[in-house]
């Protein structure tokens, strides 16, 4: 685990340090992702985000629908029974 001392400066910034911008492969101006989850702020990198979500949905997709494909033909079906 990484771990490093911020100052909260004027208008609520906080400076990631270098080492772990470079850790995250974090640029000026990417988007992140902040979570505050039981008194503690939890920043990760949107691509981490979406990893997360990924792996989260994998565990209830044990067959490996594809849930785009389930989607519209779910829509397609409810279209059908329309009048």
């Amino acid at each position: 685990m990484l771990e490093a001392r911020s100052i909260i400066t004027e208008g609520g910034r906080i400076v990631i340090p270098s080492f772990m911008r470079k850790e995250l492969n974090l640029n000026v101006g990417e988007e992140v992702i902040i979570k505050l989850e039981a008194g503690e702020l939890h920043i990760s990198t949107l691509k981490q985000a979406i990893k997360n979500a990924q792996a989260f949905v994998r565990r209830y997709n044990k067959h490996n629908i594809s849930l785009k494909d389930a989607l519209i033909a779910s829509r397609r079906n409810e279209s059908d029974h329309e009048e």
